[in-house]
């Protein structure tokens, strides 16, 4: 059986310089976590197809202005390496709505809800809100619920 070498996905964090939207994640992977918005890229599609398409699908933003700001990789016990291309998204037109998968909710940036989201989150994600671009390198147990360590670095 034919075995990817990893698997590439896009993650969109809309925000402004007061508020993030975040999705509480209602099925599938990462159910019961804040998160941004996202998933993966389907054959003869491009990453930014991919995150356009994805944020449409979780919110219903028809229109928006992605900036690309880094590459996050997720390796360690997990099933298959994750390659997770971050955009930061601005200028959206129309309010966030629920969908199957996705409650959006609206974050001031000192209430970010950590705690109920990914462990890694904190590492990275005050860089991109302050406008800088990242790569980071996570290692994550098997239940991808402790991370083992990490490196993150603007670039």
């Amino acid at each position: 059986m034919y075995m990817p070498e990893k698997k590439i996905l896009t993650l969109c964090v809309v925000y402004d310089k007061n508020r993030i939207l975040l999705g509480m994640k209602k099925r599938g992977f990462g159910a019961g976590r804040w998160n941004g918005f996202g998933g993966k890229v389907e054959e003869n599609e491009t990453i930014e197809e991919a995150a356009r398409r994805e944020l449409l699908e979780e919110t219903g933003f028809r229109q928006a202005s992605l900036t690309k700001r880094g590459v996050l990789t997720f390796i360690g016990e997990i099933e298959i390496p994750i390659e997770m291309h971050v955009f930061s998204v601005s200028h959206t037109v129309g309010e966030p709505r629920e969908t199957e998968e996705m409650h959006p909710r609206w974050f001031l940036h000192d209430e970010i809800p950590y705690q109920d989201m990914w462990p890694n989150d904190s590492r990275w994600l005050p860089k991109v809100l302050a406008g800088k671009n990242v790569e980071g390198v996570f290692h994550f147990n098997k239940d991808t619920n402790t991370l083992l360590r990490c490196e993150v670095k603007e670039i």
